[in-house]
């Protein structure tokens, strides 16, 4: 079965950055959609960035444009989630994901499989 566990969460200021490592089992992941989808209390569920595991093709959510950057080592089977620039509002539990079709729901953030979270808090 398809497994992610998610690491590299913590506590960081204003403006630092931070890694997220996701490492997956239970492939083959052929053109597999691999993502990140945050969630902090009383907000909705957002997505943040996704990557076609066999082309490289990537997907950003508005709100991390320019700061946020989605890859992979396929070789390790690693997704990673670089963040620079944070802010306070980035702050939430995130989640690695996974969908064996890109879709628009894959778009919305509704994936077949999930990691167990790590939290990312910023300070102000």
């Amino acid at each position: 079965q398809v497994r992610l566990v998610e690491s590299g969460g913590g506590l960081v200021q204003a403006g630092g950055s931070l890694r997220l490592s996701c490492a997956v089992s239970g492939g083959p992941f052929s053109n597999y959609a691999m993502g990140w989808v945050r969630q902090a209390p009383g907000k909705e569920r957002e997505m943040v960035a996704a990557i076609n595991w066999s082309s490289g093709s990537t997907y950003y959510g508005d709100s991390v444009k320019g700061r946020f950057t989605i890859s992979k080592d396929n070789a390790m089977n690693l997704v990673y989630l670089q963040m620079n620039s944070l802010r306070p509002e980035d702050t939430a539990t995130y989640y690695c994901a996974a969908d064996s079709s890109i879709r628009v729901s894959t778009i919305r953030g509704e994936f077949e499989y999930w990691g167990q979270g790590t939290q990312v808090t910023v300070s102000s």
